[in-house]
């Protein structure tokens, strides 16, 4: 019991100091809502492969601002490291409601400890991405960037899982850029429904860095991920 109790007070700590990476006062705000439904599937021994579909709104929570689809690999090296090869299709809403088209392609190398009770994970995405290929005026110059998450859950032994994350994105190839700009704080909870049904609820605190004036997004998420 008081083991439990340490572990949850723990998690609180961790949570508030995650809460304070972010700056009270912002200049540009919004509410966002993003939604997900993934599936995933073993294809033969230490590779699966998975698809997704991804809705995220803005403007308070009143129109679509971009959509993405995603599919892609992922080797499992060992018990601590995963591999991952990805494509991700971008359609981003401009403000004349037009929309951009976008083709992302990302790499993901997972490392996960379990320190009971607790499951830490470092991911780190090297990530291309092409904007309107034949359409823009640069004719989609390529954009890099190295986005690093660190997550902890708490592990209940229940069906729900606790968790806590924090990502930063580093630009590559914008020297105009410091190296951050973007800055995501998350809070959330996974449900284990059932062996291959799962639901995650977050809330998400998502701010840009070193430009004269921010934009602070304050999201609420839901996902829900089949795995057979």
């Amino acid at each position: 019991m008081l083991s439990g109790k340490i572990s949850c007070q723990l998690f609180l700590v961790a949570f508030v100091i995650m809460l304070l990476n972010i700056t009270a006062v912002a200049q540009n705000r919004d509410a966002g809502l993003w939604t997900s439904v993934s599936f995933e599937a073993k294809l033969i021994k230490k590779l699966t492969g998975s698809i997704s579909q991804e809705v995220r709104f803005n403007e308070n929570m009143t129109e679509m601002g971009t959509s993405y689809s995603d599919a892609g690999i992922e080797y499992k090296v060992n018990k601590n490291f995963n591999f991952s090869v990805n494509y991700r299709f971008v359609q981003k809403r401009r403000t004349d409601d037009s929309y951009s088209y976008r083709h992302r392609v990302y790499i993901d190398l997972k490392y996960g400890k379990k320190i009971k009770p607790f499951q830490i994970q470092l991911r780190t995405r090297l990530q291309d991405q092409y904007s309107d290929i034949g359409r823009a005026a640069d004719g989609g110059v390529a954009g890099y960037y190295l986005r690093n998450r660190l997550s902890l859950k708490w592990d209940t032994k229940k069906v729900y899982v606790p968790y806590i994350s924090i990502e930063v994105f580093s630009p590559l190839n914008f020297p105009r850029y410091a190296m951050f700009d973007n800055i995501r704080s998350s809070a959330g909870v996974e449900f284990e429904l059932s062996k291959h049904h799962k639901l995650d609820l977050f809330y998400m605190i998502q701010k840009e860095l070193n430009v004269s004036l921010p934009r602070t997004d304050f999201i609420l998420g839901a996902g829900y991920s089949f795995k057979l």
